[in-house]
């Protein structure tokens, strides 16, 4: 028998020589034709203007890290209902419940947590409050 940390060592350097062996022939073959417009800053074709450290709305991240929460959540409970019939014909009912019931239950205390702390109430501009008003 040979041992597989052998098999897991050889699989690391492919992943490692594959990249590097890429980078190192492209460094050799590509043309290098140095100007000033490369080294400027993109700005889908535009001439930049003012600061780039701006100030973003906290929401915008707050609303991401939420939609990866449930989105995880979607991945992790999909496969569980395909099988949870089978599972509890196999372990019963309490086995094959109460792991999920625990695991939305941290879920639903998240979401009330984010939800008192106003990470899913979405800011409005004064613009959107002074046209509501106005009608």
């Amino acid at each position: 028998m040979s041992n597989p940390w052998i098999a897991i060592g050889a699989l690391a350097l492919v992943a490692l020589l594959i990249p590097v062996s890429m980078m190192v022939v492209s460094a050799l073959l590509r043309p290098s034709v140095p100007e000033q417009g490369k080294t400027s800053t993109y700005e889908s074709g535009e001439i930049p203007t003012g600061d780039t450290r701006i100030k973003f709305n906290i929401q915008y991240y707050m609303v991401a890290l939420l939609f990866v929460v449930f989105d995880i959540e979607t991945v992790l409970i999909f496969p569980w209902t395909v099988i949870y019939q089978d599972a509890v014909a196999e372990v019963g009912l309490a086995r094959a419940l109460v792991p999920m019931l625990a695991f939305i239950g941290v879920l639903v205390v998240a979401l009330a947590w984010a939800w008192r702390n106003g990470a899913v109430k979405w800011v409005r501009s004064p613009r959107a409050t002074a046209e509501r008003t106005e009608h």
